[in-house]
C-alpha cells in the first residue's frame, strides 16, 4: 500500500478540484476518524522534513480538539516528529487511502503509556484505490449501462450494473440477449448510475461468469477505458456516497 501522502496541490491542478475527495463536515471527519480507531488501523505520520512514524489512533477529543496516538518516548522518529511540530497522517480503511495534517505535537505521558498529541483535523481526504473496493448500488438507483451490442451494432441493449468500482464495473447479460466474447471493446456506453451521476465511457470485456441459476443470465467484468477526468470524479462521488449509504442502513 503506498503510506505516502498525496501532493495536494498537483492534483487540485490535474483534477481541477479536490472537492471530490475532502470530508470537511465535522459528522463526516468524526466518522472517519471513528472508523480509523475502531479499525486499529496502522497510520503513518509523516513529517515535512521526513521523519516517518507508525502508530494507531488511540482516542479523539472533539471538545478540546485533540487527537491521541500511540507513542513509545525513546523512540527517535517521535523526537523527530516533535522537532516538527507537524505532520501528515495517511493510513487504510476499508481500501480507502485516508490522509489528513495535524499540527501542535506534544508528548503526554501516562502512569504506565505515553501519547502523542495532536490539533484535531478540520478536514480529511479520502482516495479510492484504483483496483480496490466495489461497491452494490442501492437497489432504489436501479442502474444502468446503455449500449450498442458490438456484433450487431443495431440492437441497442440497457444492461442492469451489478457492481462498480473506480476503474470498472460488473452488468447482467440477460439469457435472451446475444453473448459477447471476452476482449471486446464496446464503444460510447453510458452509465447511468442515478440521477446525478451519469457519464460515458467505452468498456473492455475482461470475463464472463456464470451467476446464480435463478438470475437468467451472466455477469460481465468490464474495464472502463479512457475515462475523463470529470466521469472519474462523478463516480468516485458515487462511491463515497454509496458507501455512506450502505454503512448508515447497516447501523439503522
Amino acid at each position: 500500500m503506498d503510506t505516502l501522502p498525496m501532493a495536494l496541490d498537483a492534483m487540485g491542478g490535474a483534477h481541477g478540484s479536490l472537492e471530490a475527495y475532502r470530508l470537511s463536515a465535522p459528522s463526516e471527519v468524526a466518522a472517519m476518524l471513528r472508523l480509523l480507531q475502531e479499525a486499529n488501523a496502522t497510520l503513518n505520520l509523516n513529517a515535512p522534513h521526513g521523519a516517518v512514524y507508525a502508530t494507531t489512533l488511540w482516542a479523539t477529543d472533539t471538545a478540546r480538539g485533540v487527537l491521541s496516538f500511540a507513542a513509545e518516548p525513546g523512540d527517535p522518529q517521535v523526537q523527530a516528529l516533535l522537532a516538527g511540530n507537524e505532520a501528515t497522517v495517511v493510513g487504510y480503511v476499508e481500501n480507502i487511502k485516508v490522509q489528513f495534517d495535524v499540527h501542535n505535537l506534544l508528548l503526554v505521558h501516562g502512569t504506565r503509556e505515553s501519547a502523542l498529541n495532536t490539533s484535531y483535523p478540520r478536514e480529511l481526504y479520502r482516495f479510492q484505490r484504483r483496483n480496490g473496493y466495489r461497491v452494490r448500488p442501492i437497489l432504489q438507483d436501479a442502474p444502468v449501462a446503455r449500449l450498442r451490442h458490438p456484433m450487431l451494432p443495431d440492437m441497442e441493449i440497457t444492461l442492469r450494473v451489478l457492481d462498480v468500482s473506480i476503474g470498472g464495473c460488473a452488468l447482467l447479460l440477460p439469457d435472451d440477449v446475444p453473448p459477447l466474447s471476452p476482449g471486446v471493446l464496446i464503444q460510447q456506453v453510458q452509465i447511468e448510475l442515478n440521477l446525478d451521476a451519469c457519464f460515458d465511457t467505452a468498456l473492455r470485456l475482461q470475463h464472463v461468469t456464470a451467476i446464480q441459476p435463478d438470475a437468467r443470465g451472466v455477469r460481465l467484468g468490464c474495464e472502463m477505458v479512457r475515462l475523463a477526468q470529470e466521469a472519474e470524479r462523478t463516480l468516485q462521488r458515487y462511491i463515497d456516497q454509496t458507501q455512506k449509504r450502505r454503512r448508515v442502513m447497516t447501523l439503522a
